[in-house]
């Protein structure tokens, strides 16, 4: 056991600390990235700026769930 010396108000010794924030900082950096890629997806489907001519994309909208339903049921 560490003396009381070398723990901190954490109760941690300063290598647990740092394996702990090393753990932390990768978690982080995956989530971070995960979202980046979740986030250009989703541009790609469809931009949150629209075009001169608006949301094009949602003209057939109603044809495509119509046509889609009986697969998802």
């Amino acid at each position: 056991m560490a003396s009381p010396d070398n723990v901190s108000l954490s109760g941690l010794t300063e290598s647990e600390a740092q394996e702990i924030h090393k753990y932390f900082i990768q978690g982080f950096l995956g989530f971070t990235a995960i979202a980046i890629v979740a986030h250009l997806l989703v541009w790609l489907w469809r931009p949150w700026i629209p075009g001169p001519n608006g949301y094009a994309a949602l003209d057939g909208v109603t044809e495509t769930v119509t046509a889609l339903l009986p697969v998802l049921a």
